[in-house]
């Protein structure tokens, strides 16, 4: 088992697993991770792009009723759509190639944009955008301190994930008792847990790279890293805007 406490190890112990020297194996770790966030990040922007693009064209009526916010059927199918995405690149990225993955990020992001173009209906421009850049740098922080600390975050990712499943739960619970105090109380647990396993999710796409490094996976491990942490990123803000956002 690698010795934590000492990087130095770390590193002479992971580049013989994937037989380079400790200066090639930093290299394509630093060029591995920039991949992933490059991918992110592109994803984040697609999916503002079409958002905007469609409140400010007016398309987003033809997804959700401009006065109650109800969804039409065509709104059902975008706002559902995404889940699909997330589990048929789950499952099946692995025989895919690395052009269909990619091609299905992209999609996915597009079609996350419809699916939260209703934002721009709700919040004021100006609280989207300070939600936004206060979602980037807590996102930055967290996302640094996954990649740089030498604590094992497995434990605390896995707690954190049991604590979105009550998070899940409580939400539709609330669907039905509609409590503003229960909802700002998911709110703000749900910032603290996507802010942990942004950390976590972190730390545990770099220790994949181990097993990827100089393989035809390697491309397609960077897309799937990117979409778990797209994924952090886009609850975070969501969570985020829900008790930070100015209602129109």
């Amino acid at each position: 088992m690698v010795n934590q406490t000492d990087p130095r190890l770390g590193r002479a112990a992971a580049a013989g697993r994937t037989g380079t020297t400790a200066v090639e194996y930093d290299a394509g770790l630093r060029k591995h991770m920039l991949s992933v966030y490059n991918y992110m990040m592109s994803g984040v922007l697609l999916t503002g792009v079409v958002a905007l693009g469609m409140a400010a064209t007016g398309a987003v009526n033809a997804l959700f009723n401009p006065v109650t916010g109800a969804p039409s059927i065509l709104g059902w199918v975008v706002m559902l759509a995404p889940l699909g995405f997330v589990f048929l690149l789950g499952f099946r990225y692995q025989k895919m190639s690395e052009g269909a993955v990619q091609g299905l990020f992209w999609a996915f992001a597009a079609i996350m944009g419809a699916s939260m173009s209703t934002i721009f209906l709700r919040y004021t421009g100006t609280s989207i955008a300070t939600t936004f850049f206060a979602t980037a740098a807590s996102f930055a922080g967290m996302s640094l301190y996954g990649y740089t600390t030498k604590r094992d975050l497995s434990k605390l990712g896995t707690f954190l994930f049991m604590g979105l499943i009550g998070i899940i739960v409580a939400m539709l619970l609330n669907f039905f008792l509609q409590s503003g105090t229960l909802a700002l109380v998911i709110s703000i647990l749900g910032v603290l847990i996507f802010a942990g396993l942004t950390a976590s999710d972190t730390q545990k796409i770099k220790e994949s790279y181990d097993y990827v490094a100089g393989t035809d996976m390697a491309g397609k491990a960077a897309i799937m890293g990117a979409l778990t942490l797209y994924l952090d990123f886009i609850n975070l803000f969501q969570f985020l805007l829900s008790f930070l956002g100015q209602r129109e």
